[in-house]
């Protein structure tokens, strides 16, 4: 995302070990946008409460952004919650907004954080269309602030992690949800893992969100074209 990338430089923005701190002015894309179809795959943390909320909220206006965004590039969008002791496929892979607004409504937060569930789950989703539509390009955007509960789960998460990125069938990004004064660098952790870029937005919400995923396509739709 190299136009995002200076834009935060020339705000004066910190950028190193591959956490990029980004006001929602700095999300920009380069103008020339690839021509290939896009599946992204948001993978939501939504145990706790507020912060869930808050987080679902960002990715259901972000998804419909993207959608109404798609009529002509025919992209998906797929959306996986974890929370709890599992994680679901909420959202299977759409180019409809309706059927996203109707399933993204309904979604549950609160309980524990099976971090390595989620991520084992938007691989099989990756994998799977991957097989039907090969030539479709894939990008898994991780939002949490890395916590994973239940015994070893940190470490659990970050070898399915180092998983997704040894097959290299998707692009990926995080962007860093760890909100407490005392920071642990968890999700950066991950995203070392993952290969992805670490991405800290000041604020959350669909505009952000959307912005981070427009950027990184038109980035990579350039370098392609």
């Amino acid at each position: 995302m190299p136009a995002t990338v200076l834009a935060a430089a020339n705000r004066g923005a910190r950028i190193g070990d591959s956490m990029i701190p980004l006001e929602p002015e700095d999300v920009h894309g380069a103008i020339r946008q690839g021509t290939e179809s896009n599946l992204v795959v948001f993978v939501v943390d939504t145990s706790g409460s507020m912060a869930a909320r808050d987080r679902l909220a960002a990715v259901t206006g972000a998804v419909t952004s993207l959608l109404r965004d798609a009529y002509q590039s025919r992209d998906k969008v797929a959306v996986i919650t974890f929370r709890g002791n599992s994680a679901e496929l909420v959202l299977p892979p759409t180019k409809s907004i309706d059927t996203a607004v109707r399933r993204l409504a309904d979604v549950r937060t609160g309980g524990r954080t099976p971090l390595a569930e989620g991520l084992l789950k938007a691989h099989e989703v990756v994998v799977r269309e991957a097989h039907r539509e090969p030539t479709r390009r894939a990008i898994m955007v991780l939002l949490s602030d890395g916590r994973a509960t239940g015994k070893n789960g940190l470490q659990q998460a970050r070898a399915v992690a180092a998983k997704i990125r040894r097959q290299a069938l998707a692009a990926t990004v995080v962007i860093d949800c760890e909100r407490s004064r005392v920071r642990l660098g968890l999700a950066q952790e991950i995203s070392v893992e993952l290969g992805a870029t670490c991405i800290n937005l000041s604020e959350l919400n669909a505009e952000t969100v959307a912005g981070v995923v427009h950027a990184y396509h038109r980035d990579h739709g350039t370098r392609k074209a």
